[in-house]
Order: C-alpha cells, then sequence, then structure tokens
C-alpha cells in the first residue's frame, strides 16, 4: 500500500513509516520540511497522489483558543484534497477522553477534529491514546521550580510512543474502523505518583506536592483519561521505558 503520512517527521510519525516500511509498505513522510503546510493547502495534492492511506498525525502548534481554528482549517483541506485523490482510507491519531474534559479547549479542538473527520467524504478510523510517557518531563516542568514538582492527582494510563506508533500502523493497514479504537499502556498511575517515580529514576531530589489546582491535567477527574473497557492495551510499563 501507498501511505501518506502527514506529520511524518515528528515524535509519532516517523515511527510509524519506520514500522509500515519495514511491513513492505510505501510509507511517504510529509511535513512542512518536505514542503506540505496543512494550513494553506500547499503541497497536498503532490502528497496524496497514488496514495491509498492518508495518516494525518499533525498538530496544533498551540494549546490554546487558537487550536480548533487549526484543526478545523487542516481537516477540511485534507478532506478536500483527499477527496479529490481518490484516498481510500483517512486516520488521525486522537486523546482518550477527549470528550469527557470540556474545561480543556485543546481537548474540545480534537473531538471537532474527530467531529470533522467523521462527517467527511473519506472512510476513516480514529485512534485514541492516552498520555505519552515521552511527555512527563514537559508535564512535570509546566508546574516545577527549582525546589518543588508539583502535580494533580489525576489518574492517567499512559503509553509509550513505540506502542501508539504501532497501533496507528496497524489501523492504517486495516479496513476503515468508522470509529474509534482506544489505546493505553498496561498500568493505571496517579500523576503525582507517576510524576515521584520519574524523580527517582532520575536521581532528582526534588519533593512531589499534591496540588489538584496545578497544571493542565487538573482539568481532568476521576477516569476521565483511563481507557476503559474494548481498548487495545500495550505491553510497554513505565518502569521497563525509564530503563531503557
Amino acid at each position: 500500500m501507498k501511505i501518506a503520512v502527514i506529520g511524518g517527521t515528528g515524535l509519532i510519525g516517523s515511527r510509524v513509516v519506520k514500522i509500515l516500511t519495514a511491513n513492505g509498505h510505501e510509507a511517504v513522510p510529509h511535513s512542512p520540511s518536505t514542503g506540505l503546510d496543512l494550513l494553506s493547502g500547499k503541497g497536498l495534492a503532490e502528497a496524496l497522489a497514488g496514495a491509498d492511506v492518508v495518516v494525518n498525525l499533525t498538530n496544533s502548534p498551540t494549546f490554546d483558543d487558537a487550536s480548533p481554528a487549526f484543526f478545523r482549517t487542516t481537516m477540511d483541506n485534507l478532506l478536500e484534497a483527499a477527496a479529490a485523490a481518490g484516498v481510500g482510507h483517512a486516520v488521525i491519531l486522537s486523546i482518550v477522553g477527549a470528550d469527557r474534559v470540556p474545561d480543556l479547549v485543546y481537548y474540545r479542538a480534537k473531538v471537532l477534529q474527530e467531529n470533522i473527520l467523521e462527517a467527511g467524504p473519506v472512510p476513516y478510523s480514529i485512534v485514541r491514546a492516552t498520555q505519552f510517557f515521552e511527555f512527563m518531563a514537559a508535564t512535570m516542568s509546566w508546574t516545577s521550580d527549582v525546589n518543588t514538582v508539583r502535580l494533580p492527582a489525576t489518574r492517567i494510563q499512559p503509553i509509550a510512543a513505540d506502542d501508539v506508533a504501532q497501533a496507528v500502523a496497524d489501523v492504517s493497514t486495516g479496513a476503515p474502523l468508522r470509529g474509534i479504537r482506544n489505546v493505553a499502556g498496561p498500568e493505571v498511575f496517579a500523576l503525582d505518583e507517576l510524576g515521584r517515580i520519574t524523580l527517582a529514576a532520575q536521581g532528582d531530589r526534588r519533593p512531589v506536592v499534591t496540588d489538584d489546582q496545578a497544571g493542565l491535567f487538573a482539568a481532568a477527574s476521576g477516569d476521565a483519561l483511563i481507557a476503559g473497557d474494548g481498548a487495545v492495551i500495550a505491553k510497554t510499563t513505565y518502569r521497563e521505558w525509564l530503563a531503557r
């Protein structure tokens, strides 16, 4: 299959391209560095020419009020070009629980992206993943200083980027789901607990203070970010990943 991977040079996209290529597919990465601009549509027709599948892994450059407009424009451009090119399957990567955290504008923007795909002219699949292991350092940095790390006790079920990429690759080479596949890591943590595990592994002696108002994930309550029944559960544990 010929698969156009939009955002194919990023954290997940580069891994998806590698997996698909190893499995004998023609996976072509596209990004601004290759001349593709989803916001303007520049390069889209060329990127999708002859493609059987398009995988959209691009992300809004900000998490603020600009993110809905980003996803609306880029999805409208992508679906128009994909339909014109005769692409038979469009895949996006979204977030487990995006529809259960309405106080986060970025999560509302991801739901908007899903809705545009669902209503569009191209058969589709949505992969929803939980928070990536790789983002833990950034998550802590939002609410840290030289003395203390502050994190909420929000329950999360994090997953390795390699496992997310595998899930996206698997879906992109199958028949369109016309629905959602949830993927998650094998363990559930309170975010403050995960912070303590991370700092200990790094030899960082700063304490983690539980603060249920701290950071982006303070807006999620209960099991909003937990995958639930029917999810594909990856094998890589957080401590295994830390030890690499």
